[in-house]
């Protein structure tokens, strides 16, 4: 047996041998015919090929930890998340939203001649003159206008429910449907409006009718975008009542695709955010129905 066995090592060690003295035959061939230009063996391109790779890798990497020099903009891992909503607790998407909260008349004070500084500085940039008749009071009015606008910031959801809870034996869904909603846009700082359906079924809890339009209210006056907007709503529902399931639709029209850009002014989005039983396929089609979303 052993006597076999060095025949078989020894046999493939000369197998080994020859093949690879002709595999060095076959490139000098290759480099006497092709010369410089003759290509490489598999195992080198296929070991540059993972080199490269490691390379890109690697410089993507390095590039992740760094900021991105136009505008400043951070890489995608070093953003900030979206805002996360906590009942008894505003929305904190900022750093500068709890000063806003906090600030007195003088503090306000100087956040509105910051603005209007920053607003005459656009009007500049534009082409436009500012103190020309029609714009003298432009930087005031639009500052006003946009702190009215994003007031969602200096609003608590404990002051909006308001101890508006009631304990009541009704296990039917409740619906508000078609409450009217203007927010602006957070990527192009441009309104988008259109209207919004909430519907939930209570676990012994209902709310004050008036109180969920005002939770619309408060979480579209600030920078947003249609679909966190109404997750938020949804989310704050939730955390509020406790209630078996939540379901909110927004249908609205972004100014910023029919003014700029696609321009595109016939077009309506839809979002939809369910919770708890409205998830179920059955309860989330009434809810759908109820509120016209299944129109034929």
């Amino acid at each position: 047996m052993a006597i076999v066995m060095r025949s078989l090592s020894s046999s493939t060690k000369s197998i080994s041998k020859r093949h690879r003295k002709n595999y060095k035959e076959r490139e000098k061939e290759k480099l006497a015919k092709y010369g410089p230009t003759a290509p490489a063996p598999i195992v080198n391109r296929l070991s540059t090929i993972k080199r490269s790779r490691r390379c890109i890798d690697n410089a993507n990497h390095s590039l992740r930890k760094q900021r991105i020099a136009r505008g400043g903009t951070l890489p995608l891992d070093r953003r900030s998340s979206d805002p996360i909503i906590e009942f008894q607790e505003l929305t904190r998407p900022g750093n500068s939203t709890d000063s806003r909260i906090d600030e007195g008349s003088e503090e306000a004070e100087k956040r509105l001649q910051k603005m209007c500084g920053a607003v005459r500085m656009l009007l500049e940039c534009v082409g436009e003159d500012p103190d020309r008749e029609g714009l003298l009071a432009t930087p005031s009015r639009y500052a006003k206008a946009l702190l009215v606008l994003t007031e969602g910031y200096q609003i608590e959801l404990k002051d909006v429910v308001n101890n508006a809870l009631f304990h009541e034996q009704h296990h039917e869904m409740v619906i508000v449907k078609d409450i009217e909603i203007y927010s602006i846009c957070e990527h192009h700082l441009i309104p988008f409006t259109g209207k919004m359906h909430i519907g939930y079924i209570p676990s012994n809890i209902v709310i004050g009718l008036s109180k969920l339009p005002r939770i619309a209210k408060m979480f579209s006056r600030r920078l947003q975008v249609q679909e966190r907007l109404t997750k938020e709503i949804a989310g704050a529902i939730m955390q509020t009542l406790n209630p078996q399931g939540v379901a909110v639709i927004m249908e609205s029209s972004h100014l910023c695709m029919m003014m700029r850009g696609v321009e595109k002014t016939g077009t309506t989005t839809i979002t939809y955010c369910a919770l708890g039983s409205l998830k179920k396929p059955e309860v989330r089609n009434e809810f759908t129905s109820l509120v016209g979303i299944n129109r034929t």
